[in-house]
C-alpha cells in the first residue's frame, strides 16, 4: 500500500490506476473485500490498540484537551463498532450502476441515466482514526478508491488502520493501490495532495475551519466542505417542558466534542421564565458550562453558580466541540430563525414545539442540512440515517448535502443506444 512516506503524487496516480478496476468490480467481490477488513480490524484488535495508544500518550503529552482525546481514542468497543460499521455498508444496496431514470427519446434513441463512482476521493481528516475505516469502506462499495490524509495527532493510529484496510482489500481482489495513505505532514503536503487535478477527482475534509480555509486557499480539484457545526436547539413558546429539557442534554451532553452537538439553546421569551432555570439546573448539573444573555441571567437566581456566566458576542458564533452552551432568548419564531440565518453554519438545526404551524414555519426558514422537529440534532450521522456510516456532514448544496453516503460518492453517466442513428 502507500505509506506516509510515499510520494503524494505517486499515492494519487496509483489510485487513478486502481479506480479505474474498481468502477467495473462486480458488488459481491467489494462485499468481500469490505468483509475481509471488518474480520482483520477484529483480529489485529491488540495491533490498532496499541497504535492509538501512541498517539493518546502524545496527546495528553501536548495538552489536547479532554475534547480532542475522546476523538482520538480507541478502545476495543470502538474498534468493534467500527467493523460493525463496515459490516452494514456492506450489506446495503451498491449503488454503482443504479437507473435513475431511462426512456425512449423522440428520436428512436435508448437513454438511460446510470450512476457510476466518482473516481478517486481524497479525505482530509483531524484527530478520527475511525474516519480511515469509514471513509474506506464507504469508498470501495461505491467503486471508488480512496487516498487519505490524517492529522500527525492520530498518524499511528491511522497508518495502522488503513495498512490493515489496504492489505485486506488486496488480498480479497481489490487493485493494488485502492486505499492509498499520505502522511499527517505540513501545508506543503496538503497543497500537493488538493491540486492533483490529473488523479483527484474530489477532496472532502473533515475538520475545523481552519483546515477548510487552508484548502479554499489552494485547492484546484472539487472539494466538498465537511464542515463546521455550530447547531442550534430552540425552545419554542408552546414546546413540553420536559420533552425540551431531554432533548437540549441529549443535543449538548451525550457526545459534546462531535460537529452534530448543540452549541446554542435558544428559548422563547414567554417560555423563559418558567423554562430557563430548569434547564440551567440541568445543564450545569452535567457539567456543562452556560454563557448566557443578560435576559437569562436575570433569571438565573445563583443556579450553577460558576458554572453560568455572561455571554460574549463570539459565543454566538463558536463552535465549542466541549461541554459549553450559549443560551440565548428570543421573542419569536422568526427572531429565532433570523438568529440561526446569521450565526448558524447550516448543518444541523432543532425545533421544540407543541405548534404544527410553527414546526412547519421552522423547517420552511431554516437553511441548513437537517432540520429536526422535537428531535435532538445528534441524529445527523450516516449510520443514524441508514447509510451505513459517512464520510462527513455536507453543508453546501450542490451535488451532497448532509451525510455523505454511498450514492454521494458517485455521479452519473448518460448511456445512449442506438441502431444506427445519426443526426439529421
Amino acid at each position: 500500500m502507500a505509506t506516509a512516506v510515499s510520494e503524494v503524487a505517486e499515492t494519487c496516480r496509483a489510485a487513478k490506476r486502481a479506480a479505474r478496476v474498481l468502477a467495473r468490480t462486480e458488488t459481491s467481490v467489494k462485499d468481500g473485500a469490505l468483509e475481509s477488513i471488518a474480520t482483520a480490524l477484529e483480529e489485529r484488535m491488540g495491533e490498532i490498540l496499541a497504535a492509538n495508544e501512541l498517539d493518546m500518550e502524545a496527546g495528553r503529552e501536548a495538552q489536547l484537551g479532554e475534547a480532542l482525546l475522546d476523538r482520538l481514542r480507541l478502545d476495543e468497543g470502538r474498534v468493534r463498532a467500527i467493523a460493525g460499521a463496515v459490516r452494514r455498508i456492506a450489506a446495503l444496496e451498491d449503488p454503482v450502476g443504479e437507473v435513475i431514470d431511462g426512456r425512449r427519446l423522440a428520436n428512436g434513441l435508448d437513454m438511460r441515466k446510470v450512476r457510476v463512482p466518482l473516481g478517486v476521493v481524497a479525505v482530509v481528516y483531524e484527530a478520527r482514526p475511525n474516519v480511515t475505516i469509514d471513509a474506506a469502506a464507504l469508498c470501495l462499495k461505491s467503486g471508488n478508491a480512496i487516498v487519505l490524509r490524517g492529522s500527525s495527532a492520530a498518524g499511528n493510529s491511522n497508518e495502522a488502520l488503513a495498512r490493515i484496510a489496504a492489505e485486506s482489500a488486496l488480498a480479497a481482489g481489490l487493485p493494488e493501490g485502492s486505499v492509498g495513505l499520505v502522511g499527517g505532514g505540513g501545508r506543503e503536503e496538503l497543497a500537493e495532495l488538493a491540486t492533483q487535478r490529473g488523479s483527484i477527482d474530489l477532496i472532502i475534509p473533515r475538520g475545523g475551519e481552519s483546515l477548510k480555509q487552508a484548502l479554499q486557499a489552494v485547492a484546484s480539484v472539487p472539494v466538498i466542505y465537511a464542515a463546521s457545526g455550530n447547531c442550534h436547539v430552540y425552545v419554542d413558546r408552546t414546546a413540553d417542558q420536559a420533552m425540551a429539557l431531554e432533548i437540549v442534554l441529549n443535543a449538548k451532553t451525550q457526545r459534546p466534542g462531535v460537529c452534530n452537538a448543540a452549541e446554542t439553546l435558544l428559548v422563547h421569551e414567554e417560555l423563559a421564565a418558567q423554562f430557563v432555570p430548569r434547564v440551567l439546573e440541568a445543564l450545569t448539573g452535567a457539567g456543562v458550562l452556560v454563557r448566557a444573555d443578560a435576559a437569562s441571567l436575570a433569571l438565573a437566581g445563583g443556579i450553577g453558580g460558576a458554572l453560568v456566566e455572561p455571554a460574549a458576542a463570539e459565543d454566538w458564533d463558536s463552535e465549542y466541540l466541549a461541554p459549553v452552551i450559549a443560551l440565548g432568548q428570543v421573542g419569536s419564531i422568526e427572531e429565532a430563525i433570523e438568529h440561526i440565518a446569521r450565526h448558524g453554519s447550516g448543518h444541523s438545526e432543532a425545533i421544540v414545539t407543541g405548534e404544527t404551524a410553527a414546526a412547519r414555519a421552522f423547517q420552511l426558514g431554516v437553511d441548513a442540512a437537517c432540520v429536526y422537529v422535537n428531535a435532538s440534532t445528534r441524529f445527523t450521522d450516516g449510520g443514524e440515517f441508514g447509510m451505513g456510516a459517512e464520510i462527513g456532514i455536507s453543508t453546501q448544496k450542490l451535488h451532497a448535502r448532509g451525510p455523505i453516503g454511498l450514492r454521494e460518492l458517485c455521479t452519473f453517466k448518460y448511456l445512449v443506444e442506438g441502431d444506427g442513428h445519426v443526426r439529421p
